[in-house]
């Protein structure tokens, strides 16, 4: 690990890493691994410093993504108020660097405020060029007794962006209002970042840790988590059917009115990506709450959601995911969409129109206008009926053709980012299985079951050899098939984009020497059990 303090420094070790990357992306190993982490990826962690176990869980995530991990150190300034506590804020850079080497940091940014170029002032203060979030997302919660202080988040967040050029940055769910504002940001501004979200870690007591609780007693730590608890309640009233934004919230109320030190600056639901107040809960909510200990300010929230449960199910090419998960949905009297079928048919698309593969362009243009249609088989051994541009592909779309290419069309940016988008509006409601490599990991972070579906490379080649000896497509052998899947498994597990991984909360389950109705029955009996737990 490195310790780097100027822009100058860091530009010159990233020129070196992309230089080293593109040497790296031209070998190809004789014998292909799956890694789960892509060969160039770069994953960014911005901090203030005084690192702690919910900082150690965004490095953790982004170690497993990514070949290598920076983590920004900086107390910033601009997000700071004039009656705010920027000097007492905790600085612990010795202890930080320790653990981030424990971590396997790669290289620890922590430059001084003139080095980012901004002065020890406020935002509203400074004479910096300010990054300016739409209003209505930063003057509700939190906005609205921190003025200004979102405005220096984006700022620094975005001059970190233009540095580092991240593939992904990673911060934490507590801070949903910076979440929100700094996906639109990305989104804005057309960075080519994906901002993972990572669920709040909490101490035994249920109080989200922050570096703030060092300024806490060890009573008013016991009394701070209340605030979790009143989240709670109204966690349980939202399962039991309430829906109505006054009630969640007087629920909430009810809680922390048991606890005197506790003084609330609001409590407040609202819709988790724009931040407008909602008065009841249509698909999902945020429920968001402020609050102080004497001079120490605490902030928490939950999601609220409501819809049916989301099977996501990830694994390599040939694990038999589409059998499983068609058969899975139709068990459980739930929707099957067949994500690897709409991947399937962009591929036969761009050879159907002559397209050279590496001519990424083209295929972005083609990907982001055509129009894919699903439908369901006419029994479970029929395949998902798959039309694009009008264009049945039902059959097409398993040639040997399609089957060798279709990795590098999945792995390409504007490919994955026009289907995850059809493919998540189509998750809004819920009630469906989906499967593909990056399901759990990526299209549906939020899905109540999630499973890694596996089998040895030996087993998925016997099953592909058997398929296309059904289409009658028999002249491929068996050793090649073990070398293709093989070369398959390297490319989508380390891809830049969406590379193939197991989910953190995934079960995994190989499907050597299992029937197909026995990890069928596997899978449902653990949804069930998950849903008990709601």
């Amino acid at each position: 690990m490195r310790l780097l303090t100027t822009t100058v420094a860091l530009r010159c070790y990233l020129n070196q890493r992309r230089s080293e990357n593109q040497l790296i992306e031209q070998e190809r190993p004789s014998e292909f691994e799956v890694t789960g982490r892509p060969l160039t990826a770069v994953g960014l962690v911005p901090t203030m410093g005084a690192l702690h176990k919910g900082h150690l869980s965004l490095i953790q995530r982004a170690r497993q993504e990514n070949a290598t991990v920076i983590v920004s150190i900086f107390v910033n300034p601009l997000q700071f108020g004039p009656n705010e506590d920027f000097h007492r804020y905790p600085r612990t850079l010795d202890q930080d660097l320790q653990l981030c080497e424990q971590a396997g940091v790669d290289i620890v940014f922590a430059p001084t405020p003139e080095e980012m170029g901004v002065d020890l002032k406020n935002i509203q203060e400074s004479k910096v060029t300010q990054v300016n979030p739409p209003s209505a997302m930063i003057s509700g919660l939190c906005g609205r007794y921190r003025p200004g202080h979102f405005q220096g988040v984006a700022t620094i967040v975005t001059k970190l962006f233009n540095l580092v050029q991240p593939d992904r940055a990673y911060f934490g769910q507590k801070d949903g209002q910076q979440l929100a504002m700094i996906k639109q940001l990305v989104v804005d501004l057309n960075f080519l970042i994906e901002i993972v979200a990572c669920a709040t870690v909490r101490e035994t007591s249920g109080l989200a840790i922050s570096s703030r609780n060092q300024y806490l007693t060890t009573t008013e730590k016991q009394q701070a988590a209340v605030l979790y608890s009143g989240l709670q309640k109204a966690q349980a009233a939202f399962r039991a059917g309430e829906r109505n934004a006054n009630k969640l919230i007087a629920a909430v109320q009810q809680e922390i009115a048991m606890v005197s030190s506790v003084s609330v600056e609001y409590i407040e639901l609202v819709e988790p990506n724009t931040l407008m107040p909602i008065e009841t809960v249509q698909e999902e909510g945020m429920l968001a709450i402020a609050a102080r200990l004497g001079s120490t300010r605490l902030i928490d929230n939950t999601i609220l959601r409501d819809r049916q449960a989301i099977i996501a199910i990830d694994g390599p090419a040939g694990a038999g995911k589409s059998t499983v998960a068609r058969q899975v949905a139709a068990k459980l009297g739930l929707v099957y969409l067949d994500t690897g079928a709409m991947y399937r048919a962009v591929t036969w698309l761009v050879l159907h129109e002559g397209i050279a593969l590496d001519d990424e362009c083209a295929i972005a243009e083609l990907a982001s206008g055509c129009v894919i249609e699903l439908a369901p088989g006419q029994d479970l051994q029929s395949p998902v009926q798959v039309w694009i541009n009008h264009h049945d592909v039902t059959q097409a779309i398993r040639s040997i053709a399609v089957t060798s290419n279709v990795s590098a069309i999945a792995a390409q940016s504007a490919v994955r980012q026009a289907l995850v988008k059809q493919q998540q509006r189509w998750g809004k409601q819920g009630g469906l299985v989906a499967e593909g490599r990056d399901i759990g990991s990526h299209v549906f972070p939020d899905a109540e079951v999630k499973i890694f579906l596996t089998a040895s490379v030996q087993e998925r080649a016997r099953r592909r050899l058997r398929d296309f000896q059904k289409q009658d497509q028999s002249e491929i052998s068996l050793e090649q098939l073990e070398k293709d899947i093989a070369e398959r498994d390297w490319k989508d597990s380390t891809r830049k984009v969406s590379p193939l991984k197991k989910a953190p909360d995934a079960v995994e389950i190989s499907t050597d020497g299992l029937s197909v109705t026995e990890v069928t029955e596997k899978i449902v009996d653990y949804y069930q059990q998950r849903l008990s737990q709601f």
